[in-house]
């Protein structure tokens, strides 16, 4: 989950890296390096924290035209300078973005052949390796080919050697990693927003594919290093869709997004109440599987109450994490479908080839064109949300529920449900607008949290619940609102905040009586309903427009989002960059 940027070429390299860095620091940021050429020989710097204690170090103005340059989030070592990348050892510089299963062994066969290693990392290994097959090879190409031979695990990899400085190696597999041009130079980059300062024209890495860029050139060769060609891409959108503009963080502008982001989403794949061609035809299932993890996972909680609603098409959801190593039952009408903002998300990529080797069809549900799931899986539908910075995913979520939601209606081939999507952006318009501070003020100063719903209103909690904990850190909890009795209630005491979520009409008096049960306990309660009732078992009611239910979770999100965002403010936290978070989860 770490990021990785290079770039070679007639500018010079350090202002480039460093803002590559800077758009990449989603990925992580616990610490940060970079590599650079300079009077023909290597330097390296690093620091512990946020790229800005690197950039401190760092004169940009170097007249240094090669460069590596890494932010990372931590998988084996603690965040130090010794543990941060670029790793060397020999004459290779290596900086990476995965993880390495069996570098123990590769350890213990490299110190054998006299190497030593100084750092807890598993990337040391690589330039280590690298170096000794070049030994043997005194090939760079060679080496790099039979050191992947070698490897087991992810890896995106960005490579110079001390005896080839004119030149930046790249190769990936499992991890994204893109190669991108400008009128000057040539990028390496974790992901695009890196490079959109610069340039949109870019190319996708395939697994195993090496590229060397040069100054005036890049090529990309297979495993037989033979030479291949690939398509040049255009990234759709322009740089400021990757900029926060005037809000004061990525999140919240994000959130402001939702509007957009909804119509765009809906009309890519609805024109005059049918759907385009844009979406498959899905008749022959009769079971579907959806797949994901955080966010993605609880959209498929969404989905699972939509398609059984609307189609009487049994649905299991699954984590990825869970689903890649059970015994799973399905059959030729089974369709698997997996949820990722990144399409690069680890466990689902994997649980995503396990469904392929039992030969079932797959469906990915994704927002980043090219991405891995989205190339493997047999069909793709794309969420029109663009670049999103902030770790804590909002826009992608809802468009994510707006496609879940229009498959229900695909599935239940009721085209007549399209017309609830009908004022729907004029809803998050006001919903946006509102003031949830008085909402936050009754939460930020709590350490444990409770979400309460039943059904899909449930589902809705799990998010909500999500939102607050990773950006406030606040330790909240969600549950189906019957259950909360079973155990859990003896947690509650003066003054807990348990947000209740009540839109279904058929079980809303359910719901109250749970919340009555906490009240009678003293938490405080904030009922959220598009009910009009005014009762005394709540201190503060917060209440949604009344649409059709199919559509309902699209507009109960919003207010969760954005009273996360108001409790984190208050709390003073990093809100786009949460503690031991990182965006792209590219590791198991």
């Amino acid at each position: 989950m770490c990021g990785i940027v290079g770039y070679i070429g007639t500018d010079k390299a350090l202002p480039k890296v460093l803002s590559g860095l800077k758009f990449l620091e989603y990925r992580g940021y616990d610490s940060a390096g970079i590599a650079f050429v300079k009077n023909k020989s290597l330097n390296i710097l690093k620091e512990v924290g946020r790229i800005e204690n690197l950039d401190k170090k760092i004169n940009a103005q170097e007249e240094t035209y090669v460069s590596i340059g890494h932010t990372r989030w931590a998988t084996h070592g603690k965040p130090n300078v010794i543990n941060s990348h670029p790793h060397k050892n020999g004459k290779f510089t290596v900086v990476h973005n995965g993880i390495i299963e069996n570098y123990v062994l590769i350890k213990e066969k490299l110190i054998k052949e006299g190497y030593s290693f100084l750092s807890e990392t598993d990337t040391e290994v690589i330039p280590a390796l690298l170096d000794y097959n070049y030994s043997i090879s005194k090939d760079i190409m060679v080496s790099i080919r039979d050191t992947i031979k070698e490897l087991e695990g992810s890896y995106a990899l960005g490579i110079i050697c001390d005896d080839d400085l004119k030149h930046i190696y790249a190769v990936r597999n499992g991890s994204p990693l893109i190669i991108a041009r400008d009128e000057k130079g040539y990028f390496l980059s974790s992901d695009v927003p890196a490079i959109l300062n610069f340039t949109n024209k870019y190319i996708l890495l395939d697994e195993s594919e090496i590229a060397k860029l040069s100054f005036d050139e890049y090529k990309i060769y297979d495993t037989n290093l033979d030479e291949i060609r690939k398509e040049e891409k255009i990234f759709d959108g322009t740089p400021d869709s990757a900029m926060k503009g005037n809000y004061e963080h990525y999140m919240l502008k994000e959130i402001h997004e939702e509007g957009k982001v909804f119509k765009d989403t809906l009309n890519y794949y609805v024109d005059n109440y049918k759907f385009k061609n844009t979406m498959p035809n899905f008749k022959k299932y009769n079971k579907i599987h959806i797949i994901g993890c955080g966010s993605a996972y609880y959209v498929g909680n969404i989905g699972k109450y939509l398609i059984e609603e609307y189609t009487n098409i049994p649905v299991l959801v699954e984590v990825a994490s869970e689903y890649r190593y059970k015994k799973n039952f399905y059959d030729k009408d089974t369709l698997v479908i997996v949820i990722s903002q990144s399409g690069e998300t680890a466990d689902s990529l994997a649980a995503l080839r396990k469904a392929k080797e039992d030969k079932i069809d797959t469906l990915a549900i994704v927002n980043v064109v090219g991405s891995s799931i989205s190339r493997e899986a047999d069909y793709t539908l794309y969420v029109k949300a663009g670049p999103e910075i902030a770790v804590a995913t909002t826009k992608a979520f809802l468009a994510q529920t707006v496609l879940i939601s229009l498959l229900a209606v695909k599935f239940s081939n009721n085209l007549n449900l399209l017309k609830e999507y009908d004022n729907l952006e004029k809803h998050i318009c006001n919903l946006l607008n509102n003031n949830y501070e008085k909402y936050a003020e009754a939460i930020y100063k709590h350490e444990d949290t409770f979400f309460i719903g039943r059904l899909i209103d449930y589902a809705l909690c799990l998010e909500g619940s999500l939102k607050l904990k990773e950006t406030s850190y606040i330790n909240s909890v969600a549950f189906q609102a019957g259950e909360l009795k079973h155990g859990t209630i003896s947690l509650i005491k003066d003054g807990t905040p348990v947000i209740g979520i009540c839109t279904d009409e058929n079980i809303i008096n359910k719901t109250i009586s749970n919340l009555k049960e906490v009240k009678a306990r003293n938490a405080y309660v904030i009922f959220i309903t598009n009910e009009d009732i005014d009762e005394d078992f709540y201190d503060l009611k917060l209440v949604l427009p009344k649409v059709h239910k199919l559509v309902m979770p699209i507009l109960s999100i919003i207010p969760l989002q954005l009273i996360a965002y108001e409790v984190a403010k208050k709390r003073g936290c990093d809100i786009d960059k949460p503690q031991n978070l990182a965006k792209s989860v590219t590791v198991e």
